[in-house]
């Protein structure tokens, strides 16, 4: 296994050119890349009070949000009271009493939206008093109006938590799938340390086609992550198959090229098992690593992913392209050559990033794709966490929010000898 050509090409520092592959020499990371530290929310990688979340809106904007929807049932009802007050007889505030428990019904617990009623009919019933109209027959009509909606609004409150509740037990089962197929790596394997992230592009989903998996084995910590084509139950289907067989052959092969091969292996029996477009099409890019244990070097098997980024401790960057291409895992049947693993200098204190496309192929507000490469020249992070939170928050800053792929992410480091468990972040100056 020798290594590959143009491999482990190193940056010197922020302005210089990255090394060989796609985009190279395009010079300095720009000055709004991630940022050098966190300071955030940890279960969501967003500085505090900064950048859009997954919904386009800042936490501060959630909260104002929060707080004007607890007041607006009490507003409308004291709305209604001035208006019936500044207004003639043969004016109604009746309307304005009935909006209020049904603005209250699907976002409050049935108590709030009982006593948000009963002050709707209470204050009805007061104003009738004051204006001597108790016993007239429109009084009454308006009476029986709040009192009959303030009975469906309790009614719609009992339907939207039965459906909230469906939803939390949904929600419960999609996260216990996702650890049982994609779980979460240890944050040390092999004495190196390691981040994981999937990011799902569309809201309250927890998986789809892209997976990573972390195996420490005889022959060192053997990575793996990759991208399944479709979406759905069937593109889950195909990350159970890869997963499972990765962390069966990371134990048994003995070289990274032999890993590759039994996923080939494996997805092609899935295949013949599909109908439809799925026995045909059905492939997986994928990028496998393996770390020996001492070496002090990287060796990478790319099957038509995405290349992987060597960020140094300085905050120099190279880029692991492959010294040849290949095709993704699955589409064995029209063409086939033996693999080769490209080998790196992977020196204390750098950090190894595997990504799926939904990260280099996102885009800004005038189109252009992301490229992690140029964002993170020149930047240096406490430890694989942390990267994986500022590029996390990035992304959402470069995209406004709107990513139309999910997006796998894996930080692999290797500490310094003497190197502290966590160290402050800082530019690197030229």
């Amino acid at each position: 296994m020798g290594q590959g050509h143009g491999q482990g090409r190193r940056a010197t520092g922020p302005g210089a050119a990255r090394s060989a592959g796609p985009g190279a020499g395009r010079g300095a990371a720009r000055s709004a890349g991630p940022g050098t530290g966190r300071g955030g929310d940890p279960g969501t990688g967003r500085s505090a009070g900064q950048g859009p979340g997954a919904n386009g809106r800042t936490p501060a904007q959630v909260e104002r949000a929060r707080r004007f929807l607890k007041a607006l049932p009490p507003l409308i009802i004291l709305g209604g009271v001035v208006f019936d007050l500044a207004t003639p007889p043969s004016y109604t505030a009746a309307p304005m009493f009935s909006a209020a428990p049904l603005v209250a019904a699907p976002f409050f617990s049935m108590l709030t939206t009982l006593l948000t009623g009963l002050a709707a009919v209470l204050a009805g019933v007061g104003l009738h008093f004051y204006n001597d109209t108790t016993a007239d027959v429109p009084a009454l009509t308006e009476t029986f109006t709040v009192v009959t909606v303030s009975a469906l609004a309790l009614l719609i409150n009992r339907v939207v938590r039965r459906s909230g509740q469906r939803l939390a037990s949904a929600r419960v089962i999609a996260e216990t799938a996702q650890k049982a197929v994609l779980p979460t790596p240890a944050e040390r394997i092999g004495g190196l340390q390691v981040a994981a992230r999937y990011e799902a592009a569309q809201a309250d989903a927890f998986i789809g086609g892209d997976l990573f998996a972390v195996q420490d084995t005889p022959y060192g910590v053997r990575l793996v992550v990759g991208d399944v084509r479709g979406k759905g139950l069937d593109a889950v289907e195909a990350v159970a198959v890869v997963i499972g067989a990765f962390r069966e052959a990371a134990e048994q092969e003995s070289t990274l090229e032999g890993v590759a091969q039994r996923l080939e292996r494996a997805l092609t029996r899935e295949g013949t098992r599909r109908d439809g477009l799925d026995a045909f099409e059905g492939f997986t890019t994928a990028v496998l690593a393996e770390i020996p244990r001492g070496d002090g070097l990287v060796r990478v098997v790319n099957r038509g992913h995405p290349e992987p980024l060597l960020l140094y401790a300085d905050g120099g960057l190279a880029l692991l392209a492959p010294s040849e291409a290949a095709l993704p895992l699955g589409m064995g049947e029209l063409a086939a050559w033996p693999d080769r693993a490209d080998e790196s200098p992977y020196p204390p204190g750098a950090t190894l990033l595997l990504y799926t496309d939904g990260l280099s192929e996102a885009r800004g507000a005038q189109g252009e794709f992301y490229d992690p490469a140029e964002r993170l020249a020149g930047r240096i992070f406490p430890g694989p966490q942390e990267l994986l939170d500022a590029l996390v928050d990035d992304v959402r800053r470069y995209t406004g929010g709107g990513a139309t792929d999910d997006m796998a992410l894996l930080a692999v480091s290797r500490p310094a000898a003497g190197q502290p468990e966590r160290r402050r972040t800082m530019p690197v100056v030229p």
